[in-house]
């Protein structure tokens, strides 16, 4: 069996949804940025890649007709490069990395760009047509639980509470603004030029501008500024818009590689991918998924929590995070050290394989050998995966 490298990782700006600065940025031109910033970067042969493999969430509309292809083709690929679009919900990002290095511990492949794309913004969270399954809504209506509402269902379960929700909230954006100042995302990140228009004396204007930084953090958050939030799914409830997830707009390429294509263009790689693991749970209490997947991929590497030197959990909630937390009794001190998606937001099928980029980015600053990125998904899954530093 052949081992998967990692060559590059790579991440567009990760930005508020509606407001900001990639909202009029459709997703498969920004999904194409981040391929063909990839490409530049690593210096491959466009015809060497095998495939393109993007991670969405709700792959309809302006990110439909298999936006991989067409983003593979928006780049300037050859056409001879195909690609395919796959959806795991919130891991699609990591499952799409971990689809390519399966195929070349295979031998099936040796170069595949893997990675995702979400705009919050175009497609709204549930896509454009809501159309659960009626039998299942019936009698098994948990299983379309609101991600708020799962949320709440496992701050209660395994007592969270409110004022460690907003420390936990606060200490996302105080982390992620301290990253941004001191420019520790500069080198995973692959600038976006967007045009904007505007009338001006009636007469309608074109600006160019570059966007090379997440928008979502917001410096000087206190847990006593969350605290005055309300509750926003439930009544009497805990879960708030200041300790949960942003909705972002966001794209990241990943390029997956043999050993003997590395040998061949004798480069050298930034990681190895180690395992993968998805694990189901209850859909009502999706959050708490990765307390399931994450003992599963340390089994299949071989690992054990301990030899994690760094982790990046995806924040939907706070409340599932800390749960996640407690009940595998992590290391905080390891635990999305540059802020996370409270602050920087989750781009839904873009997420994965963006914490990828980041993860990789400091593992080298850090010079830390094995990292770890994880999240919840909804409908009640949980995903892993670890890298070895190369």
């Amino acid at each position: 069996m052949s081992k998967a490298y990692i060559l590059g990782a790579y991440r567009t700006p990760a930005c508020r949804a509606y407001k900001g600065n990639l909202r009029d940025v459709r997703p498969d031109d920004l999904a194409a940025v981040a391929i063909k910033g990839l490409v530049e970067k690593t210096g491959i042969d466009p015809l060497e890649i095998n495939d393109v493999i993007l991670g969405c969430a709700f792959p309809e509309a302006e990110q439909g007709w298999d936006v991989a292809r067409v983003a593979a083709l928006k780049a300037g690929l050859p056409y001879q490069v195909p690609g395919m679009t796959i959806n795991r919900l919130c891991s699609s990002g990591l499952q799409s990395i971990a689809l390519a290095a399966e195929r070349i511990n295979a031998d099936q492949a040796d170069c595949i760009i893997a990675g995702g794309v979400e705009s919050m913004t175009m497609i709204p969270l549930g896509g454009n047509k809501y159309a659960p399954n009626p039998d299942m809504v019936g009698n098994y209506p948990e299983s379309f639980s609101s991600m708020g509402i799962t949320a709440e269902l496992v701050a209660e379960k395994y007592g969270i509470g409110r004022e460690e929700m907003d420390q936990f909230g606060a200490d996302s954006h105080r982390k992620a603004a301290e990253a941004i100042a001191a420019g520790r995302f500069k080198d995973e990140i692959i600038p976006v030029e967007v045009e904007r228009a505007r009338l001006v004396d009636g007469v309608m204007q074109k600006k160019k501008e570059i966007v090379d930084t997440d928008d979502g953090v917001r410096a000087g958050t206190t847990a006593e500024s969350l605290g005055k939030l309300k509750p926003v799914f439930k009544l009497g409830g805990t879960v708030t818009a200041g300790n949960t997830s942003q909705m972002t707009d966001g794209a990241s390429a990943v390029m997956v590689v043999s050993e003997r294509y590395l040998n061949r263009i004798k480069q050298d790689p930034v990681a190895r991918f180690v395992s993968f693991a998805v694990r189901g749970v209850q859909p009502e209490i999706m959050g708490i998924g990765p307390v399931e997947a994450i003992p599963a991929a340390l089994k299949q590497a071989g690992l054990e929590q301990k030899d994690l030197g760094l982790i990046e959990l995806n924040e939907a909630f706070a409340a599932q995070s800390l749960a996640v937390v407690k009940e595998l009794d992590l290391d905080p001190d390891v635990i999305n050290v540059n802020g996370g998606a409270i602050a920087l937001g989750h781009p839904l099928g873009c997420t994965g394989s963006k914490l990828t980029a980041t993860l990789l980015n400091e593992m080298s600053r850090r010079d830390v050998s094995y990292g770890m990125v994880s999240m919840c998904i909804g409908l009640g899954m949980g995903a892993a995966g670890i890298f070895k530093k190369a």
